[in-house]
């Protein structure tokens, strides 16, 4: 898929290291002491489905007693999503690098969106803060990801 970035792609070495890698993402925004509890306050469940990896993860907010986010990496989940998101693991990695802007992404049919659009624009900016720390994970345990 043509992107308009310069330079080589960015690509995961592999389905696990993909999830790993989102996995330890989901992580630093849960536990993020101002992000965390702010996503649990929205309480907007996610599902995102990347076709190139064949991978589906469903994310929801934290019951009490729960860590702010919880997170499957399947369809088999408790909750429905009121937010769903299609786009392949680069455009992921771009992403949460805060290299793909999503207003532009879904336009190009880079991000396929589904479900509640305002829900989804309400917790964009609650997110914003997790790409320094995703390029300072990428930089030091994942330089051929960083774009």
């Amino acid at each position: 898929m043509p992107t308009d970035k310069d330079g080589p792609e960015a690509a995961f070495r592999s389905v696990a290291e993909f999830r790993e890698v989102i996995d330890r993402t989901f992580t630093l925004m849960s536990e993020d002491p101002d992000m965390g509890p702010r996503l649990r306050e929205a309480d907007t469940p996610q599902r995102f489905e990347f076709p190139d990896l064949k991978l589906i993860v469903n994310v929801r907010a934290g019951a009490p007693g729960e860590p702010n986010l919880l997170w499957e990496w399947s369809d088999d989940v408790d909750w429905e999503p009121k937010v769903g998101m299609v786009m392949t693991s680069e455009i992921a990695n771009r992403y949460f690098q805060g290299k793909e802007n999503v207003a532009i992404a879904i336009a190009r049919r880079r991000i396929k969106p589904g479900g509640d659009m305002k829900a989804a624009l309400a917790i964009l900016p609650l997110t914003k803060p997790v790409f320094a720390r995703y390029r300072e994970m990428i930089a030091a345990d994942y330089p051929h990801l960083a774009v």
